[in-house]
């Protein structure tokens, strides 16, 4: 069995109107390495159930990304 390393998981959430957004830029993180990197930013529409429904499964597809984990 190999070990994990920790990670940081980097989120935010808001939610406004349907309609109210007209642009999403990507956020820019700065590295200790002095690097950036970019963190996309999503869109989910719909009801509250729909919103959590959605959320989940692309919390599930993330991690699908990196099997390693």
């Amino acid at each position: 069995m190999s070990l994990m390393a920790n990670l940081t998981l980097i989120y935010g959430l808001r939610l406004l109107p349907e309609g109210e957004v007209t642009e999403i830029q990507d956020a820019t993180l700065k590295l200790a390495n002095g690097h950036q990197a970019h963190v996309t930013m999503h869109v989910i529409d719909g009801s509250r159930e729909e919103i959590e429904e959605q959320l989940k499964r692309s919390l599930d597809a993330f991690f699908d990304f990196y099997p390693e984990l």
